[in-house]
C-alpha cells in the first residue's frame, strides 16, 4: 500500500484514536495518586508491548513507575517524550464527563497530555503494519511526575536524551498549531526574614519587624524582571507575622522566577544570593533554586524546527514556532545538548481547565507529521 498523504490515512482512524483517547482519560491520574497512574501505566505498556516493543518500567516508590520503551536496532536513536499524570483529583470526570461537541473532545486529561501517547501509538502501530523502514532506534520516556516539576525523572530524562540525535516532546499545541522551539526555566525562591518580636503597644521600639524588613526588599527582587531578556521575578505569596499588636519577628516571601536563558538563570540565582539584611538586626534565610533550566532556542534546534516545516508542507500543513513561558520535560531533555522540539501533540487548549479539549482533526494531523519525522532522516544526515 502506498500512502502519498497520511492525514487522509488517519482520518480514516479518528473514531478509533478518539475512542482510545477516551479510554485513557477514563484513567485517572493524579500524579500524587500512585496506584491509579501505574493502572494505567501498565495498560500503556501491554498496548505497546503488543506491538512488539522492549517495555522496561522505572520503578518508584512515590509516583507513579515511569516507562522506557524501545522499538528498532539501529545505533542511533529518536526520543518521544510525554507523561500522563495529571493535576485533577480522581472523581473529577464525574463532574466533567468526556464529551465530543463542535470537532472537539473535552474531558480532564484529554489535552495535558494524554492525546500525545495515543497519537505515539497509533504512529507505531502504522510504521509496522506499513512496513514502513526506520532509520533510527525509537525510544519512547513516558513520564509520572512531570506535573509536580519531574523530580524522579529528571535525571533520567536528560541521560536519555543525551544518547538520542532529536528529542521530539508530544505536549500539546496551541488551538493554531504552534510548535515551540524554547520554553522558560524557572523555580521558587525562599526568602525568610528573621527580626525581633515585641509589645506593638509599650515595647515597640525593641522589635525588629521583619515584615517591613521583607517589604523593604520586595522592591529589589521585583527589579530584577527584564522582559526583553524573558526574565521575570515575582512576589507571589508573603506571609508574617502572629497578631496585630505584636512587632512580627518572622516573614517570609515565595518568589517565582522564569528565565528564558542560562545567563539569566546564572545572574537571578546570584542575586538572590547577594541580598542582605537592611536592618542591622535583621537575619535573612534564602532557599530554593531555579530547579528547572531554560529549553533554549538553539541552531540545532531550529534546523530541526524547520525540518519538521518541511514535513509538514508534505501534508499542506503549514506549522509556526513559538517559544513558551510554560515548562516542560522538554526543559530537562534540552539540558542535555540535544536538541528539542516540544508541542507536536494534538490542538487545543485548556489545560488544567475546566474546558480543557482537544480538536479531534488534529489527532491525524499530528500523527501524520510524527510519522514522517519518525520514518525520515533528520537535519545534517544524508537523505537515503
Amino acid at each position: 500500500m502506498t500512502v502519498t498523504n497520511w492525514t487522509d490515512y488517519f482520518e480514516h482512524m479518528l473514531p478509533e484514536m478518539t475512542a482510545e483517547l477516551k479510554h485513557y482519560a477514563e484513567f485517572e491520574t493524579p500524579t500524587s495518586d500512585k496506584q491509579s497512574v501505574d493502572a494505567l501505566g501498565d495498560y500503556i505498556a501491554a498496548q505497546f508491548e503488543q506491538l512488539g516493543c522492549r517495555v522496561r518500567k522505572m520503578e518508584q516508590p512515590i509516583y507513579g513507575n515511569q516507562l522506557i520503551i524501545e522499538y528498532g536496532t539501529a545505533e542511533d536513536s529518536i526520543l518521544c517524550l510525554g507523561h500522563f499524570d495529571t493535576v485533577k483529583p480522581v472523581g473529577t470526570i464525574e463532574q466533567q464527563p468526556l464529551l465530543e461537541k463542535d470537532g472537539k473532545l473535552y474531558g480532564p486529561g484529554v489535552y495535558d497530555m494524554k492525546n500525545g501517547i495515543v497519537i505515539a501509538y497509533f504512529v507505531l502501530k502504522t510504521i509496522i503494519e506499513q512496513q514502513l523502514p526506520l532509520l533510527h532506534k525509537l525510544v519512547f520516556f513516558w513520564n509520572t511526575d512531570e506535573e509536580v516539576g519531574s523530580p524522579s525523572s529528571r535525571e533520567a530524562i536528560q541521560d536519555i536524551a543525551a544518547q538520542c540525535q532529536a528529542v521530539l516532546v508530544l505536549e500539546p499545541s496551541t488551538e493554531d498549531g504552534e510548535i515551540n522551539t524554547s520554553r522558560k526555566g524557572g523555580g521558587e525562591f525562599y526568602l525568610k526574614v528573621l527580626g525581633r518580636e515585641s509589645h506593638a503597644g509599650n515595647e515597640h521600639q525593641q522589635g525588629v519587624n521583619a515584615i517591613e524588613e521583607l517589604s523593604r526588599h520586595i522592591p529589589t527582587i521585583q527589579s530584577w524582571t527584564d522582559y526583553e531578556a524573558g526574565t521575570t521575578c515575582s512576589v507571589g505569596l508573603i506571609t508574617g507575622g502572629t497578631a496585630s499588636n505584636v512587632v512580627p519577628g518572622t516573614a517570609e516571601a515565595v518568589i517565582d522566577v522564569r528565565v528564558s536563558t542560562q545567563a539569566e538563570r546564572e545572574r537571578i540565582t546570584r542575586l538572590f544570593q547577594q541580598l542582605k539584611p537592611i536592618h542591622p538586626e535583621a537575619k535573612l534565610e534564602l532557599s530554593g533554586s531555579i530547579y528547572t533550566p531554560p529549553m533554549e532556542r538553539t541552531e540545532r534546534s531550529a534546523a530541526l524546527f524547520r525540518w519538521i516545516q518541511q514535513l509538514a508542507a508534505e501534508e499542506q500543513l503549514h506549522l509556526q514556532e513559538r517559544g513558551s513561558g510554560g515548562m516542560s520535560d522538554g526543559n530537562y531533555a534540552a539540558g542535555s545538548g540535544t536538541p528539542v522540539v516540544d508541542g507536536l501533540g494534538a490542538a487545543g487548549a485548556g489545560a488544567h481547565a475546566v474546558h480543557e479539549h482537544i480538536l479531534i482533526h488534529s489527532l491525524a494531523e499530528r500523527a501524520s507529521l510524527l510519522l514522517r519525522l519518525l520514518a525520515s532522516n533528520l537535519p545534517g544526515e544524508p537523505r537515503s
